[in-house]
């Protein structure tokens, strides 16, 4: 069965993030809604959060290792991870800081 322009869709990476379960990880599924199951690149099972705060959760350490290998990307050496909420930075959106 071959693609066709009606379902072809441009994606620079055969990954995309999804957060769930407080963090955010990468997947292989290639469209997801919030609520849906989708299973990260580090195994896990998670339930798609696609609320603002979600996308300023913690990256899956795994998914950015195995998301990086897929990419043809080495991980850089010492960068600290994004800082969100669940590790005590304050997300702050239009100016206005995010309800925790």
């Amino acid at each position: 069965m071959g693609t066709t322009s009606s379902d072809a869709e441009w994606r620079p990476h055969p990954f995309s993030w999804a957060p769930g379960a407080q963090q955010r990880h990468a997947t292989t599924t290639r469209r997801w809604s919030h609520g849906a199951e989708v299973v990260a690149l580090c195994g896990a099972t998670v339930v798609a959060d696609n609320s603002v705060q979600a996308w300023w959760w913690t990256t899956c350490e795994p998914c950015d290792v195995e998301a990086h290998r897929l990419a043809g990307v080495p991980m850089p050496p010492g960068v600290p991870r994004r800082r969100g909420p669940t590790t005590g930075g304050t997300p702050v959106v239009g100016g206005a800081a995010l309800p925790r």
